[in-house]
């Protein structure tokens, strides 16, 4: 765990693979993907990336994925019947 000079706390991919108990892999693809926001630290362009995201980029991303229950059902009025019609089946 890591923090810059802006103070937020940013962590590596196998930091936050080992928060979420998924393969660091999983977090490569979800940043190459851009599902999950990182900056790139390495130091030229073209060198192996050395991903760091920040605790806000990932609380976002979790609140993006977060399961929510399904809707309730609205129930289905039954029609008041016509005294005056007769139905036919």
């Amino acid at each position: 765990m890591s923090t810059l000079t802006t103070g937020q706390e940013y962590l590596s991919a196998p930091e936050v693979a080992e928060l979420l108990r998924v393969s660091h892999c999983k977090i490569l693809a979800w940043i190459a993907r851009g599902e999950l926001r990182a900056v790139d630290l390495a130091s030229y362009v073209g060198q192996r990336p050395r991903w760091k995201i920040s605790r806000q980029d990932l609380e976002d991303f979790l609140a993006r994925r977060a399961a929510t229950p399904p809707p309730k059902p609205t129930r289905r009025r039954r029609r008041r019947q016509d005294d005056n019609v007769i139905e036919y089946y």
